[in-house]
């Protein structure tokens, strides 16, 4: 019996493409210098496509698949792809929640204690010799008792919620609605009056065009001069032109970021900054997480083919 074909976008770790291979035939989409033609050559064939959440799969291609059936999403994050576009083909989305909570809250919480207590200036303080030749290492600020805001506290926003609790912080949050789960966390009816009562702010949303630069310049403001923000999130969720101007003029504090318009060749002018702190988008980027990411990506993919119920279905 002939495998079922899937396309694959782009590139995913060995382990997870030995899998993939033994129960499927790959097409690898991301290795053709004319995708277009490379489409067309095997789409009749394709009835799986295997994605990554900044990847995704847009209209055009859902369209010019006529037997697709899935989108598997390697990400919690399905923005990318155009569920409209899915919907009107029949084709089910699923994507990897659940798995990469913990290890994104503890990157942004990391983030934001390494940035606090300027941890990788200190380290570079101690390895220039200036420890010895110029004394201590400047004050930094504390974590510990300050104002957290949360934007989001959807799966990774609770988790990070809960972390800072942990560091005697006061909690706050911005969702919808207030939550029942919430309860001992103060609740704020909007982006900007949560910016305006926090020390540290949360990035934590869902993508897409509803949040679309919710972290305005009008937020930034309300966040100020000794405001840190921090997204791990999605990029498009900051107008990233006016936090750039709120860098520069030093009307922001600081930012931690793990996400960036056009990445990885994020504007320049970030590196230019000495307030912000800057990771390659890899919240996720653990060995166990990435690990169960690529099983979920293989475990629904496999549902579908063997009309099981699919594990983590987004429609």
């Amino acid at each position: 019996m002939e495998k079922p074909h899937i396309l694959q976008i782009g590139p995913y770790p060995e382990w997870d493409v030995e899998r993939l291979e033994k129960q499927f035939e790959v097409h690898r989409y991301f290795e053709a210098q004319n995708k277009a033609a490379f489409v067309a050559e095997c789409a009749y064939k394709i009835r799986g496509i295997a994605t990554r959440g900044e990847l995704g799969a847009d209209k055009a291609l859902i369209e010019a698949l006529p037997n697709l059936e899935i989108i598997s999403v390697y990400g919690v994050g399905f923005d990318a792809v155009d569920l409209d576009a899915a919907k009107a083909a029949g084709v089910r989305v699923t994507n990897t929640p659940d798995v990469l909570t913990g290890d994104v809250a503890d990157l942004g919480v990391a983030m934001m204690l390494a940035a606090s207590r300027g941890i990788i200036g200190a380290q570079d303080w101690v390895r220039s010799g200036n420890w010895q030749t110029k004394g201590g290492f400047p004050l930094q600020t504390r974590v510990f008792g300050k104002r957290v805001g949360v934007l989001g506290l959807g799966r990774i926003g609770y988790e990070v919620a809960q972390r800072c609790a942990g560091f005697d912080m006061d909690v706050a949050y911005c969702d919808l609605e207030p939550r029942e789960f919430a309860k001992d966390w103060a609740f704020e009816p909007s982006a900007e009056t949560l910016a305006e009562r926090s020390d540290f702010l949360f990035v934590t949303l869902t993508g897409g065009p509803a949040n679309k630069h919710v972290v305005d310049q009008k937020v930034i403001k309300a966040l100020g001069p000794n405001g840190m923000l921090i997204n791990v999130s999605r990029a498009s969720n900051i107008d990233e032109s006016a936090l750039l101007d709120a860098l520069e003029k030093k009307a922001l504090g600081f930012a931690c970021l793990d996400v960036f318009e056009g990445e990885p060749a994020l504007n320049q002018r970030f590196v230019a900054l000495d307030n912000v702190l800057l990771q390659p988008h890899h919240a996720s980027g653990t060995f166990e997480t990435r690990k169960a990411m690529g099983k979920l990506v293989f475990d629904n993919l496999l549902a579908q083919f063997e009309g099981s119920p699919l594990p983590t279905p987004v429609i």
